[in-house]
């Protein structure tokens, strides 16, 4: 007789964002997934699911892609992982090389490898500190966040966002940092000699409910950093890898940062790896004996995973020889073109999109004044509903996020969007 996976998960697993009680309770049976195509999931009893939020933002080509398969089974049959700590392996050689050729000029030309998008953020900001301590500004220590960031859950990274509910009991740690709330209030800071950075999530935030940022804010603030020798620091965690309709956002705006943080989607979203790309300059601040103390003392046990680079190889030879770049705007368009129909439901107060990316708000009635309390969790029931129209994803408090993979098809973002107008109507009524 088969294990019963549900009841071992309800007796020994405790899952991230998730009321546990809930969860254990009684009648509820999770969702078990077991299988994958494409932009399609199925569950334990044989149920398919559109996977409308990319699997936590991560899957770029759909599940199961043959040339991802195929790259991570060779690499296997030499060696899964190594240690990187004084080592090195020809698929993170490999990629390294790759990855800094996509961005103009050269610019971005070093790479540091961590295992997900908080230590790719924990990576940068560190190296900033320590590279105007150990080179004659040490009283650069303050970092520069926006209201609403999201920047991921480790302490410092934590320490950076400006979302209270994610930075866990206390809220009275890591980095000294300061928020703000446009490029204009950068501008009009008086004391700007002891910034070390800014931080932001380029075009869009995504734990912000998908709030999309002015045009051209992102290179006001690039060319305040440059006028003012400070460091610009660009989480492109969720927003690399073509998800805005180019392969980082940053490009819709011709910026290049000191520090571009990539996770998520970099090995196509089958495993975890992430990279901090910085420049010639900031690296060679950490140069000298190794008696001075200058080396960057900081790394994971799986940085440059054979396996992990292996995939993000095949992740971005993929969007070469399916030329998916080219592919993206028209990708974009249909896009647009199915979330309009959900622009006149009652319920809909808002939709903001960035490329392939998309929020959902949903309120009592086109009055944004009349938005349902955050304890009513209204956003939560639609998504719940949604699983009965053959579609998984979940809200930000009253967003519903919709983020298909980039292989997604006209028709099934229309039956996303389709299944989304269902769950609505079933939460909220259909007037």
């Amino acid at each position: 007789m088969p294990p019963d996976f549900v009841a071992l998960d309800k007796a020994h697993v405790w899952h991230p964002f998730t009321p546990m009680q809930d969860w254990c309770a009684p009648d509820h049976e999770p969702i078990m997934l077991v299988d994958g195509e494409g932009c399609w999931l199925t569950d334990q009893h044989g149920n398919r699911y559109l996977d409308g939020n990319s699997s936590i933002w991560t899957n770029i080509h759909g599940h199961r892609h043959p040339r991802i398969h195929a790259a991570i089974k060779a690499q296997l049959d030499h060696v899964a992982h190594t240690s990187f700590l004084g080592f090195a392996n020809p698929p993170a050689a490999q990629l390294a090389g790759e990855l800094t050729a996509l961005i103009p000029g050269g610019r971005l030309n070093k790479v540091f490898y961590t295992d997900n998008g908080s230590t790719a953020i924990e990576s940068a900001v560190r190296m900033s500190l320590q590279y105007w301590e150990q080179n004659g500004s040490p009283q650069r220590t303050r970092i520069i966040s926006f209201d609403a960031a999201y920047h991921g859950d480790t302490l410092g990274a934590a320490s950076l966002g400006g979302i209270p509910l994610f930075k866990g009991s206390g809220n009275q740690f890591g980095y000294a940092v300061q928020r703000i709330s446009s490029a204009e209030q950068l501008e009009s800071l008086d004391d700007v000699t002891s910034i070390a950075a800014v931080i932001i999530e380029p075009l869009i935030q995504g734990a912000a409910g998908m709030r999309v940022w002015p045009q051209g804010m992102l290179k006001q603030i690039e060319t305040w950093c440059r006028a003012h020798d400070v460091f610009l620091i660009l989480d492109e965690v969720m927003t690399g890898f073509g998800r805005t309709g180019k392969m980082f956002a940053c490009e819709h705006e011709d910026v290049v940062p000191d520090f571009l943080c990539l996770a998520k989607g970099l090995t196509g979203g089958y495993l975890p790896l992430a990279a901090t790309l910085t420049t010639q300059r900031v690296f060679d601040g950490f140069l000298g004996d190794a008696s001075e103390g200058r080396t960057f003392f900081y790394g994971h046990s799986y940085a440059g995973s054979q396996l992990g680079c292996a995939a993000a190889l095949a992740s971005l030879a993929v969007f070469r020889e399916e030329r998916l770049l080219e592919q993206l705007p028209a990708k974009v368009t249909s896009f647009t073109s199915v979330l309009d129909t959900l622009r006149a439901h009652p319920h809909v107060i808002d939709i903001r999109q960035c490329g392939l990316i998309a929020g959902i708000e949903i309120g009592k009635s086109k009055d944004p004044r009349e938005e349902y309390p955050a304890a009513d969790r209204m956003g939560v029931k639609a998504c719940l509903a949604a699983r009965r129209h053959a579609l998984l994803t979940r809200p930000v408090v009253n967003t519903l996020v919709l983020m298909p993979p980039l292989c997604a098809t006209e028709g099934e973002m229309q039956r996303m969007a389709e299944a989304l107008r269902a769950s609505i109507d079933e939460v909220c009524g259909s007037d």
